[in-house]
């Protein structure tokens, strides 16, 4: 017999080695099916290994338990966000603050008003739930709430023009918004026809004229480019300019900006500004610079809102009762614009003050260092995210883990796969943890769960 005949003997003779799946599967307490899954995760999974050439004894048993306990954990679960990007599309946006998590889990925990009207026992308005308190925050003679922001776009365009008459807007508000979705192909499959006017870098008045000169124009579409900035030789049109054209108007002014007092926010375009300037659409997200549950907010003129209302996509994007508990309660915490900015987690992190996140970053340093890791405190800088403030760098401290042996992605890896995940940012060879996006809470565990995997590292070794 040859090498190589001997070779493939030997791999061979250890696949036919391994245990049946159903064999392995008595051995596991769980359900059968659980079992059966479990196990022949862990046999595949060594086979693959003998084919590759893998000797020696593996626990198959104790690989099959492993795969059991992973498959008794719920997928989408709690992560530490220590990237210091605060509105994190990929980790769910805007954490909730306190008020809009009990009112969700007290709206879950049976039945609800959700649309019956307590006083007269009619059927009642999901809308009115949010309504009031959208009008009296931003100014507008009416609003209405979906499920999310590109819905309430993709909703006005239809709702005011979706009859196949025209929607105006300038080329350099012709924008993606994330996940490949681009203005243009949203106002299509509102059934408007989309005119565009202008440069990517300069639209005057005049050049709105001219298309409104052609007639059938049933509304303009401004929208604010949240993602990027264009500076230079640029030129737009004003709000205000916009709303004495005669149409109606949409702004999409993107995360929504309600909060009064924070600094980080005057390049956000104000809700209250275009309500106020008489466009007949303002819309604009609940999870982003909100602060709240992903949501799709319209707020504006009373004929254009009532429109909306009465479109058959109303129905199909609506919002549903635990995001709408949500929202109310965020809402709610904007009556009071310095509570707002104390209990809203979004707000209160773009506002957090040096000390505070100096002794954050602290905490955490120590907490490694006390289980033999290498920590330093230096200088970085967070980020707002989801596509919103895109050239604000907010800067502060942050601490840099040396991630040992194994080097940093693996290092990255066992935070991932942690209970609770951890995730930072990679840089120069170093794991970054930013104190912003935590709380003091969340840096203690999220010191412990690098302190851990530092030392099974350690460990392993």
């Amino acid at each position: 017999m040859g090498r190589g005949d001997a070779a493939a003997h030997a791999v061979s003779e250890r696949l036919r080695s391994l245990p049946s799946v159903e064999r392995l599967a008595a051995r596991l307490e769980a359900p059968h099916a659980l079992a059966v899954a479990a196990a022949r995760e862990a046999i595949e999974a060594r086979r693959e290994e003998v084919r590759a050439g893998a000797e020696g004894e593996v626990d198959l048993l104790e690989r099959a338990r492993a795969a059991l306990s992973g498959a008794e954990l719920p997928s989408l679960r709690r992560v530490l966000n220590a990237t210091g990007v605060i509105v994190h599309t990929n980790l769910g946006r805007a954490p909730l603050p306190g008020a809009a998590r009990d009112a969700l889990a007290a709206v879950a925990e049976g039945y609800a008003n959700l649309e019956l009207d307590l006083a007269s026992g009619a059927r009642g308005s999901r809308q009115a739930h949010v309504e009031g308190l959208l009008r009296e925050l931003t100014g507008a003679e009416a609003a209405l709430a979906v499920n999310n922001g590109a819905a309430a776009v993709l909703l006005a365009a239809a709702a005011l023009a979706g009859d196949g008459r025209a929607i105006v807007v300038s080329r350099g508000q012709l924008v993606e918004i994330g996940g490949s979705f681009r203005i243009p192909e949203v106002v299509a499959q509102s059934g408007a026809r989309l005119v565009e006017v202008g440069t990517t870098n300069r639209t005057r008045l005049a050049d709105y004229e001219r298309a409104l000169a052609g007639g059938d124009v049933a509304a303009i579409l401004r929208v604010h480019p949240s993602n990027f900035r264009t500076v230079g030789f640029v030129e737009q049109v004003e709000i205000e300019t916009l709303c004495g054209l005669g149409p109606p108007v949409i702004d999409d002014v993107g995360s929504g900006a309600l909060a009064a007092g924070v600094a980080a926010l005057r390049d956000e375009p104000p809700v209250r500004r275009s309500v106020l300037a008489g466009a007949g659409l303002v819309c604009f997200s609940g999870d982003k610079l909100l602060g709240g549950p992903q949501a799709g907010l319209l707020v504006g003129r009373a004929p254009a809102v009532e429109r909306a209302r009465a479109h058959p996509l109303a129905r199909a994007v609506r919002i549903d009762k635990l995001a709408l508990a949500a929202l109310e309660a965020t809402l709610r915490l904007y009556r009071d614009p310095e509570r707002a900015r104390r209990e809203i987690p979004v707000l209160r992190m773009l506002d957090a003050p040096e000390p505070e996140l100096a002794a954050r970053a602290g905490r955490l340093r120590e907490a490694i260092e006390r289980a033999g890791g290498a920590a330093e405190p230096i200088r970085a800088s967070a980020k707002v995210g989801g596509g919103a403030l895109p050239l604000l760098e907010l800067e502060g401290p942050v601490v840099a883990v040396e991630p040992g042996r194994d080097g940093v992605d693996a290092l990255a890896a066992r935070l991932r796969a942690g209970e609770p995940a951890v995730v930072g940012r990679v840089q120069d060879g170093r794991l970054l943890l930013d104190p912003r996006t935590l709380t003091d809470d969340e840096a203690e565990a999220a010191g412990a769960a690098v302190a851990a995997a530092l030392a099974a590292d350690a460990g392993d070794g």
